[in-house]
């Protein structure tokens, strides 16, 4: 097996500069690079990853904690993250902590006892001061949601600023009556979604009224019926702000049920298809990848300079992609938008 010494012998450098290429380190020069990795090649050359987690006491490997891996948005993210882990040979241990926060504990530390090199999460528990102990040993950078009790490098969207502009459009488009469904308020991005939507009633003189937000829709192990309750109201809603994707698709089929395509609606999150149902579904859009990407390289930065110790909390801007459903307006009937078997075929 080749060694990296005769890898630089072979390509006229330093060890050093092979180990920086082999890191992908962006300052080496194109015409050194292009000699390592020949040489790498044509010495089929493979880096000594035992020996080296032998001198670190680390495996190179880095951990991704997430509530639901099958979850499209933290999918994506986790895709973002491997890509960045990949173009340096570090590999990538995923888990799902679930819903429960008793899980949270015994499911980090499950990971953390493997010696990573760093941490990427999204936490669910109230206290994640547990985590202090591991600090010293392993980079930290929580996404979605701020740790609690901890002090930690976090990277998250506006939840409460993407909150308050779609709710404001629904209010321009002449809604007064607008619901909040939303998973329960345990959720973090769910209450700052809360906080936004509820900011918006309030720039705008509009009286909460508690009995158009349903909470705890997406958590549930069955699907929920949200949507009769709140149009049975005795004044129901003519609009819908849905704080998540996966309350979306659960409120689009409740309104086809019961042919209700006059309802206003718009989605903090898209998903697969929302541009092509009758109406197209308006979207608070979010970039996972961008968080992801953004997550691992902070990640990185933290293990390369350990010295660095100010934390910092990034928020990440999110936008209005307005479509066909945000423009019902109250008072309207259904006669006058798409029949609802359109919204029943693009469903199916």
């Amino acid at each position: 097996m080749s060694t990296m010494r005769e890898v630089a012998t072979r390509a006229g450098v330093s060890a050093q500069t092979v180990s920086r290429v082999l890191k992908n380190d962006k300052y080496v020069s194109d015409d050194a690079r292009e000699r390592v990795l020949r040489a790498v090649d044509e010495l089929k050359y493979l880096p000594n990853v035992l020996a080296r987690t032998f001198r670190s006491g680390r495996d190179t490997v880095v951990g991704i904690a997430v509530p639901d891996v099958a979850d499209p948005f933290f999918g994506q993210v986790t895709r973002a993250v491997e890509h960045i882990a990949r173009a340096r040979g570090v590999a990538v241990f995923v888990t799902s902590i679930g819903e429960d926060p008793e899980y949270e504990q015994p499911a980090l530390e499950a990971l953390l006892s493997r010696q990573l090199i760093g941490l990427i999460a999204a936490p669910i528990a109230a206290d994640q001061s547990y985590l202090e102990k591991w600090q010293a040993s392993t980079t930290m950078v929580f996404i979605d949601r701020q740790p609690r009790k901890l002090k930690a490098d976090s990277v998250v969207e506006d939840d409460f600023g993407g909150a308050k502009t779609a709710t404001t459009h629904l209010i321009q488009h002449g809604h007064q009556r607008i619901a909040f469904v939303g998973d329960a308020l345990t959720v973090p991005t769910t209450e700052r979604r809360l906080e936004g939507y509820q900011a918006a009633l309030a720039a705008a003189g509009i009286t909460e009224d508690s009995s158009l937000i349903s909470l705890g829709t997406a958590v549930q192990p069955t699907i929920v019926p949200v949507i009769p309750p709140l149009l049975n109201l005795p004044n129901p809603p003519t609009a819908i702000f849905s704080s998540n994707a996966r309350c979306t698709q659960q409120i689009v089929p409740q309104l086809h049920r019961i042919r209700r395509n006059d309802i206003a609606l718009i989605s903090f999150g898209d998903f697969p298809m929302a541009d092509t149902l009758t109406p197209s579904i308006s979207v608070i859009d979010q970039d996972p990848g961008r968080l992801g990407q953004f997550a691992a390289e902070r990640l990185f930065q933290r293990v390369d300079s350990p010295q660095k110790r100010l934390r910092r909390h990034t928020v990440l801007p999110v936008t209005l992609v307005p479509r066909e459903s945000c423009e019902l307006g109250p008072g309207r009937s259904p006669a006058q938008h798409p029949e609802a078997d359109a919204l029943h075929r693009e469903t199916a």
